[in-house]
Formats: C-alpha cells, structure tokens, sequence
C-alpha cells in the first residue's frame, strides 16, 4: 500500500500497542539474568541447573516461533499476542512462590511459550499496517523500544528484586502482564482491507516452503551468528561473570548490562536505515557486526585478570550491537517470503538466533561445571574464560551459514536479473 492507503492514526496506534506489548515480554525474558546469583541459592543448584533454567525458557520460545507463525498467520495479531501475555504471567506467578527447581522449569517453559509469538507478531504487524520501505527503519525501532525492556530489568528491576526480595519481584513482573494482555486486547488489529488472514495451507507445507526459500534461509544464519552472544550475556551468564570473574559489585554488572542495551538502541536505527539504503549489502552488516563480537570476545578473554571498568564498558557496547544487527535477518524474510507467510518466516528466522542461544547457554554452565572443584556455584576467571572460548564454535558455524546461503541467495536474484557486484567493484564506482 501507499502511503496515501494507509490510515497514519490507526496504524500507530496499532503500533504503540504492539511495542508495549514487547516491552513487557522482553522484561519477562529477561528478568531471570539479574536474578541469577539468587537463584542458585533459592533452588539449591550449581550452574548446569541455572543454565537449564533459562534454557527451558529459551527451548520454549525457539521451539513454538514456527507454530506461533502460524497462528498469526491465521487467527491475527490480537487473540495470538494477548493469549501470549496472559500465559507469561502465569508462569511469572509460578516461579514467584515456588523453591522447587522442578516448578521453575515448568513456569520458566510458560514464560517462553508465552514470549514466543510477541516479537514476530509486532513484525508482521508493520508489514501489514506500513510501507515496505518503511519497514526496515520501523522493526529496528520495534527493537530499540524493546530493548528498553532490557533497561527496565537491568535497573528498576534489580532494584526491587533487592530491596523487596524474589516473590514480590516476579509477582509485580506477573501484574504487569496482565494489565498489558488486557490493553493489547484492545489495541491491536489487522488493517480493515486484510481481516483475519486464513492460509490455505497446513503448517508444514508453509514451513517447507519458507525453508526452501534460499533468503529465507539467509535470515535464518545472520539471526543465528549475530544473536547468541548478547543473549548468552543477558538472558543469564553477565551478571555471574561481571560479579564472581571480573570482582564487580551487583550495581556495576547492572551497569554493563545496561551498556549492552543502549549500545543496541543506539545501533538499531542506523542498522536499520543502512538496511534500507543499501539492502544489497544486508549481509555485510551482519558479517561486521560478528566480526566485532569475535574481537570483543578474544580480547577480553586473552586477559587472566580482572578488567577495569571502562574495557568492560566496551566490551558490553560491542556485544550489545549484535542485538539490532540480528534484526536483518527478518528483513530478508520479508524481502523473500511470500505475504501470507509472513509469520511463519519470521519464526523460522527467530529460531535460528534463539535456537543458537540455547546451545551457547548450555555449552557455558556445562564448561563451568566440569572445570570447577564439586558442588561448587560460584566460579573463577579462569573457568569462565575456558566456557567462553566455546562460544567459538557456534559463531563459525553461523558464518560459514551466512557465507554459504548468501552465495545461494545472490544465484536466485541473478536468475531474476539482479546482478550484486562484488563489494569492491561497488566501491570503486563509488569512489
């Protein structure tokens, strides 16, 4: 649609309501990374049982994106994203008053179903309310919007899960919820000319068919290869790392967890006006931005003492650009998958990063375990820097992807008669 074919009121509206809604699923996502030192003592466990927690939220959300699609696909943005809310804050009210592990993996597995249609649900909403040319700008604000989720939990949130404890904490985060499940119901709706969109389609025939699509696939590799890191740090190892390895206080790993943030909002509109000005180079964006968190974490591992703030503070900005860079990977799928498969495109993208996290999270509290003295669940510099190194392998495997599925994309567009020059032959008619 045109510009002119759009309702600008309804459509920010509609839009206000879709980021607020985020807002509040990335505080419940993220609320157990400040909370993690407690909860090893409230649960009784060591790291391997701490990753598990936030794995099982992370396994949810990963695992439901592509269902979660679907039911966007076919029943809208506003039944599948305020039923998202309302089960988030189930799971929120569980973990608050239980001290068995057993019932936070069941609510951590709620928040994560819960979680998993709000982010893709936003996107597809400005797809349908908005023109494609806006969209690029549009889904990293929707991130940046977001990402004070972030620094809602890394501040206020902190605050109050250290001034009136664990139980008071999470059931506060649960209300919430609630409240914003109820507004969303209100606000969120198709543009009038779309409806309730009804694909004709089972599911996984639309989930072969967005698989096979070589952008789509491309989506998928620069979500994985960019995403992990931020969310390995911010989902749950930072604030043990900042505190235990690097001798921090509770307030200062706070700090860096909020550079990580503000380094995403301010990346996020200058990736997202890059990826409209230049979408031919998307995937260099998404190879610079994994390139940065490679030097950042070689760095900062090659050192066997504890960092001064201000090397700490970039480390965290570097990292948190992945953040916003991970965004692109839904900007190929809009590129590349057809209309009516939009949320199961991007579903299929956000697989690949969170899918990524959940073997990153893993690999770090299941490294720590094995090189740490028995029962320990606190751990050394050394330990961390040997979990860390892991976290090698899943990067080289998310750029060999990137790599090999941008060769194949470039191939469709050229049998389309959109030819991508080499990066340097661009240059040199630039210059």
């Amino acid at each position: 649609m045109s510009d002119s074919e759009r309702a600008p009121r309804a459509a920010w509206m509609v839009y206000g309501a879709a980021v607020v809604a985020y807002f509040v699923a990335i505080v419940n996502r993220t609320a157990l990374g400040v909370a993690g030192v407690e909860a090893l003592d409230r649960f009784a466990i060591q790291a391997t049982g701490l990753a598990v927690l936030s794995v099982a939220q992370v396994a949810a959300y990963a695992l439901l994106q592509i269902p979660a699609g679907r039911l966007l696909d076919r029943y809208g943005a506003r039944v599948v994203m305020t039923a998202g809310l309302i089960v988030m804050a189930a799971g929120q009210t569980m973990l608050a008053f239980t001290h068995e592990i057993g019932l936070a993996v069941v609510a951590r597995v709620l928040i994560g179903a819960g979680d998993a249609p709000i982010f893709i649900g936003a996107t597809r909403l400005i797809l349908l309310w908005f023109p494609p040319r806006r969209a690029p700008m549009l889904v990293q604000v929707t991130g940046l919007i977001g990402q004070a989720g972030q620094l809602a939990t890394a501040l206020p949130v902190a605050a109050l899960l250290h001034a009136a404890g664990w139980s008071t904490t999470f059931a506060v985060i649960a209300a919430v919820s609630v409240a914003v499940g109820i507004a969303a119901g209100l606000g969120l709706r198709n543009p009038p000319s779309d409806g309730a969109v009804v694909a004709p389609e089972g599911m996984w025939s639309a989930v072969r068919g967005t698989a096979s699509t070589a952008g789509a696939r491309l989506g998928f590799w620069a979500h994985f290869v960019t995403l992990f890191p931020v969310n390995t740090l911010a989902l749950l190892w930072g604030v043990p790392f900042f505190v235990t390895a690097q001798e921090k206080t509770p307030a200062q790993a706070s700090l860096l967890l909020t550079c990580i943030t503000l380094s995403a909002m301010a990346g996020g509109p200058v990736i997202g006006w890059l990826t409209g000005r230049h979408p031919l180079r998307r995937s260099w964006l998404v190879l610079g931005s994994a390139a940065l968190t490679f030097v950042a974490f070689a760095t900062l591992l090659s050192f066997d003492t504890p960092r001064p703030m201000w090397q700490l503070v970039l480390f965290a900005l570097a990292v948190g650009l992945g953040g916003p860079a991970s965004a692109v990977g839904f900007d190929f799928a809009r590129t590349f998958s057809e209309r009516h498969r939009m949320g199961t495109a991007s579903g299929f993208v956000n697989v690949g990063g969170f899918g990524a996290t959940i073997l990153s999270v893993l690999a770090v509290g299941l490294v720590l375990q094995l090189t740490s003295p028995p029962g320990a669940t606190t751990y050394t510099l050394d330990e961390y820097r040997l979990a860390f190194a892991v976290l090698v392998i899943p990067w080289a495997v998310g750029v060999a992807g990137v790599i090999a599925s941008r060769r194949r994309t470039r191939g469709v567009l050229a049998e389309g008669g959109v030819v991508v020059p080499p990066l340097r032959d661009a240059l040199r008619r630039k210059r």
